[in-house]
């Protein structure tokens, strides 16, 4: 009896913490930091987009370069997140069956790249694969040409590759839990009644986490669809992708603040739209387990 009214006590703190007052107290001030920096400059950029009557919308969406942009958005983002969602994924199933103190250790040295800015790994890669770079030189001696080999770096498919440097990471650590709680009794099943250890791991492994690869996979073209400072300090604005069309109408060579603004409206919309799939798809996963 004494352990019940203890109990009693307890669960009736609980309740008067969760109180609507008590509840509110706690989160005013994630609030005001989402006010300050979210809405406050969400509505600076609204007042400057809908300058002129919203004509800078008008002006965007009938702009060839938008479109163009547009189109190179949505490539890199779809490219660039497949293969770090394909190489992530089994990254994390290897991860998943090291011991634990392995897999911390591993996990910390995975996940230093996303402790650099865009610009710090764009310079990296420079200075490893561009002309002069360390991978060059040595390929060069091979009787590689400098020249062309140094100039991979900075084409779309080079500034895919180093938007994968940051974009595994972060499929790793979507997908590591996921794998570490799955019952690999299911793969021994299946490999003891005669399936190969890929076909076991397609036909079993693959459809249970599927939910969380499509999330995955969107988390990362969030990311992808809106970086910035990777592309400018690698392609500059010789590759069309919305955020360097942003760019290139308030850089020296411009000053259509509307249009920026606007732009900036549509790619945000964009990347919460994908992001926005993706809780759905996660949402779904965790309704069929």
């Amino acid at each position: 009896m004494a352990v019940q009214g203890k109990s009693t006590q307890t669960q009736g703190r609980t309740i008067a913490l969760a109180s609507p007052g008590i509840r509110l107290a706690f989160a005013t001030p994630a609030l005001v930091v989402f006010a300050l920096f979210f809405v406050l400059p969400l509505a600076v950029v609204l007042v400057e987009a809908s300058a002129d009557h919203g004509s800078a919308f008008g002006r965007v969406l009938t702009d060839p370069v938008f479109w163009a942009g547009m189109r190179g958005s949505l490539v890199l983002g779809t490219l660039a997140p497949a293969f770090s969602v394909a190489v992530g994924f089994l990254v994390a199933l290897h991860l998943a069956r090291l011991s634990a103190s392995v897999r911390a250790a591993t996990l910390f040295a995975i996940s230093l790249p996303l402790t650099f800015s865009g610009l710090v790994i764009a310079y990296g890669f420079i200075l490893v694969f561009g002309r002069s770079g360390f991978v060059t030189l040595l390929l060069a001696r091979l009787g590689a040409d400098p020249a062309v080999v140094g100039g991979f770096i900075f084409s779309p498919l080079g500034l895919g590759l180093a938007y994968s440097y940051y974009l595994i990471p972060r499929v790793v650590l979507v997908m590591l839990p996921v794998l570490i709680n799955f019952d690999r009794a299911q793969i021994a099943a299946a490999r003891s009644l005669g399936a190969s250890n890929i076909v076991a791991h397609w036909d079993i492994l693959v459809p249970q986490v599927m939910p969380a690869l499509l999330t995955a996979f969107c988390l990362t073209s969030a990311v992808a669809i809106g970086a910035y400072g990777t592309a400018l300090a690698l392609v500059g604005t010789q590759v069309n992708i919305l955020p360097l069309v942003l760019y290139s109408k308030i850089s020296d060579a411009g000053s259509d603040f509307p249009a920026a603004a606007a732009i900036s409206i549509l790619l945000m919309g964009l990347c919460c739209v994908v992001v926005g799939l993706a809780e759905l798809l996660g949402r779904a996963g965790r309704g069929r387990a």
